[in-house]
């Protein structure tokens, strides 16, 4: 009994140990900083595991060498890492201006349905009551924070359908770099978006535009925290 007690728990050690080996760390920064970045959403485009970093940059996600993984956050340009080793691995993104995060959004990303392309992550998010598993369970939670994040991303989604750079620059007199900062001061909400029309979404644009045109000049801009500022 003793020695069949012995082998279960060198056989649980023994998994666990591959297990560890297979999972891939790392952190995510700011191109030019040392600013971490959390909600980075990675895939692994061989296996298909699906990961966030956390509040600190910081990801964990089941891979191995030769697998490629892709990097994907709302105002940075997206990046790909061609997994070599399993060592600790730093990766940049760089800031994406509001023109080319247009062309991503309604080239690619406005056909996007999660439930369909990752149904895994749905059935793992539910909670039942009898399976203390699915409340505590890293798996668990990790699916919860992406069903999250999937839900976030279909609301920005929506805004940037509505609240776009070829739309404002149409109502307003603004061009590149200012119409980028006012557009961000004055992005609107989900709920804005949902409970206001076209009509009123053009006299929301036009009211901003008169407060933006009341600040300061170096209030109109928008200021990046840099870690190493």
């Amino acid at each position: 009994m003793k020695l069949k007690f012995i082998t279960l728990t060198l056989l649980v050690f023994i998994t666990g140990m591959a297990n560890a080996q297979n999972l891939l760390k790392g952190t995510v920064e700011e191109t030019g900083s040392t600013l971490r970045l959390s909600n980075v959403f990675i895939k692994d485009a061989t296996n298909n595991q699906l990961t966030l970093t956390d509040k600190n940059g910081n990801f964990a996600i089941k891979s191995a060498p030769s697998h490629l993984l892709i990097f994907n956050s709302p105002g940075y340009i997206s990046d790909t890492l061609y997994v070599v080793d399993m060592t600790p691995k730093k990766v940049k993104l760089q800031i994406l201006s509001i023109a080319l995060r247009e062309v991503k959004i309604n080239g690619t990303r406005s056909t996007f349905d999660p439930k369909e392309e990752y149904p895994e992550v749905y059935q793992k998010s539910k909670v039942y009551v009898l399976s203390p598993s699915s409340w505590f369970s890293k798996d668990s939670r990790d699916a919860r924070r992406l069903r999250r994040y999937f839900a976030m991303e279909k609301e920005e989604q929506e805004i940037d359908n509505v609240f776009n750079a070829a739309y404002v620059s149409s109502l307003v007199p603004l061009r590149g770099q200012d119409l980028e900062d006012f557009m961000t001061l004055y992005r609107p909400s989900y709920t804005f978006v949902h409970s206001n029309t076209t009509q009123t979404m053009a006299v929301y644009i036009a009211d901003s535009y008169k407060k933006f045109k009341a600040l300061p000049p170096d209030k109109r801009k928008i200021q990046r925290l840099n870690a190493d500022q």
